[in-house]
């Protein structure tokens, strides 16, 4: 049997890192690495395209490359990979997996130890074996183990970066058939979870059929799971699987509200239904008996909306970010939930790339992209000038670009302002990598961690703290530093963290890239709670991901995030008063 797109990516992936535990040459790693990328990210089936003869006018695809592609979709296997096994041990990949765990370290585990899995690697850590290997220590290899601990805690579940996406591209494609009437994306992606286990689709029509036949016949399917008139499951090249239901518009208000779930969620609107005499399903709203049993002859409650649903239970509507059993069934029966920020609330974004450090666009195009979308005013943050991988910048570099948006504020005109800033390194000794006259001089400062990443509780906060009690510091940026799925949040005491950026005025950064998305809901609405200012920021390097905001907004609303609480929405005015002001 041929191999899927996703399992070609993988193989191919496994072939570079092996070639770079070889020491091959680096274009040669490369080579596999950039063809692994390109078919992860395909959407059509590598058959069809092999068969059209159009393999090497993919990106990345060589004639090498495509006939190892051939023979896979033809054989089911690689012999190149085959024979890299035997001379390379595969597990060292694993291995590799492992958070700061790069090919030469790898490779000393495996010479000098014949160490060639994690459990291997995590037995020698815990015997203390590692240590006095050259450039390790009993850091590194603690190190290591908390690699390990953190790797083991991986779901497989797909980031919402990723997955959303897909589903909208699918659910936009099944709404054009004429026979579609009301359509929605349903499950984690609705409720905006960071991670996702499989794509919830709903769709209501009366003819099943040409949607569930058109479903399955995707050019991106993989496998067909189920097919059938009401539910059809497909697992999409990418190895997401994507479930569409099928249901007449007079059941979509419970099923919608079923299927978005959560569980727990669903658990106390089902309890709150029976203590009304009324069993709530994904169907409708069933009068029961005495014993809780659905009374058969008597009449349902159909929903047509999710409103109706709530308002037959004699519940204020719970947005879909807050249904978590987190509180919000308690507010909805006293009619106080919030009212949760919109995109339409953000009328900035506060931390941005150009191409002064690692951005694409230039200040005066990185402006116009966001006065495109409805910006009032940003404020440029380049890196600072430790960040030498991202091209920081050194003083000099920071007093030009100054000098520069002073001139792009003149050529964009009088509605629409760019301020000058910095997102500037917290170092890993907990000083700031400006000196403070340098501040000064700057209209917003985010303070970020981004090296040291693995110190301990009292070292993050402590970084934290020194940035937070600077007053020349106006925010501080993707707070716990995490990536999502690959690497953990710092460890820092967030209750000191919250309560000194309280006190202090300083605003608390929810980062809106979906690899991100930090601060996360739990501390966001801690942060509100304790009075807190908070920013919704998308972190662009491009144009194209200012459209990230919305995952940000997600973010925040399911941490029941109101505009108020939210400085990108405030006025220009007000935003300038403020940093003028603050104290």
């Amino acid at each position: 049997m041929s191999l899927t797109n996703r399992e070609i990516a993988d193989i191919f992936a496994r072939c570079a890192d092996m070639l770079q535990i070889r020491g091959d040459n680096i274009h040669r790693v490369l080579s596999y690495r950039r063809a692994s990328e390109t078919i992860r990210d395909l959407a059509r089936d590598l058959r069809a395209i092999s068969a059209e003869g159009g393999l090497t006018d993919l990106p990345s695809i060589g004639k090498t490359i495509a006939a190892k592609i051939d023979e896979m979709l033809e054989t089911g296997e690689l012999d190149f990979y085959n024979r890299l096994k035997e001379e390379v041990p595969e597990g060292l990949v694993d291995i590799m997996h492992i958070n700061g765990v790069g090919p030469k370290k790898a490779k000393l585990f495996w010479e000098q130890l014949d160490i060639t899995s994690v459990e291997g690697l995590q037995k020698a850590a815990e015997e203390c074996k590692l240590a006095d290997l050259s450039g390790m220590g009993k850091k590194s290899q603690q190190k290591i183990l908390d690699g390990i601990e953190a790797l083991s805690r991986q779901t497989g579940r797909t980031p919402i970066g990723d997955a959303k996406p897909a589903a909208q591209a699918i659910l936009d494609m099944l709404m054009n058939l004429p026979e579609a009437i009301e359509g929605e994306i349903a499950g984690s992606i609705r409720r905006g979870r960071e991670t996702i286990g499989d794509v919830d689709l709903l769709i209501a029509s009366d003819n099943t059929e040409p949607i569930m036949d058109t479903f399955v016949n995707m050019e991106n399917v993989a496998r067909v799971l189920g097919h059938g008139p009401t539910k059809s499951s497909v697992e999409l090249l990418s190895g997401l699987q994507v479930d569409v239901r099928v249901l007449e518009k007079a059941r979509w208000g419970t099923a919608l509200n079923y299927f978005t779930g959560s569980q727990a969620h669903n658990v106390r609107m089902r309890q709150i239904a029976l203590d009304q005499g009324l069993s709530l399903n994904e169907h409708a709203l069933s009068p029961v008996d005495d014993g809780k049993n659905i009374i058969e002859d008597a009449e349902k409650i159909y929903c047509d909306t999710e409103e109706k649903v709530y308002e037959t239970l004699g519940l204020q509507y719970v947005p879909p970010e807050l249904r978590e059993d987190n509180g919000e069934i308690e507010a909805a029966r006293d009619k106080s939930l919030p009212t949760l920020i919109t995109r339409a609330d953000i009328i900035a974004d506060l931390h941005m790339h150009t191409t002064y450090s690692d951005g694409k666009l230039s200040i005066q195009e990185m402006a116009e992209a966001c006065k495109k979308r409805g910006h009032q005013y940003i404020v440029i943050t380049d890196h600072s000038r430790s960040l030498g991988i991202a091209n920081g910048l050194s003083i000099e570099r920071l007093m030009e670009q100054m000098e520069e948006i002073q001139q792009v504020n003149e050529a964009m005109g009088d509605d629409f302002h760019i301020f000058a800033g910095t997102e500037m390194d917290i170092k890993a000794d907990g000083t700031l990598d400006y000196p403070d006259e340098i501040l000064e001089k700057l209209d917003f400062v985010i303070g970020s961690l981004h090296v040291s990443l693995q110190q301990k509780r009292d070292q993050i906060t402590e970084r934290l703290l020194n940035a937070i009690n600077n007053p020349n510091v106006d925010m501080i940026g993707h707070p716990s530093s995490r990536l999502i799925p690959n690497r953990e949040p710092v460890d820092a005491d967030w209750d000191a963290v919250i309560n000194a950026a309280a006190e202090t005025n300083t605003i608390l950064e929810i980062n809106a890239n979906p690899m991100r998305l930090d601060l996360k809901p739990e501390l966001a609405r801690l942060a509100k709670d304790s009075g807190v200012l908070l920013a919704i920021n998308t972190d662009a390097h491009a144009e194209d991901q200012l459209d990230l905001m919305s995952f940000g907004i997600t973010n925040a609303r399911r941490g029941w995030i109101e505009p108020k609480h939210v400085v990108n929405t405030w006025s220009v005015e007000k935003f300038r008063d403020w940093i003028q002001n603050r104290g």
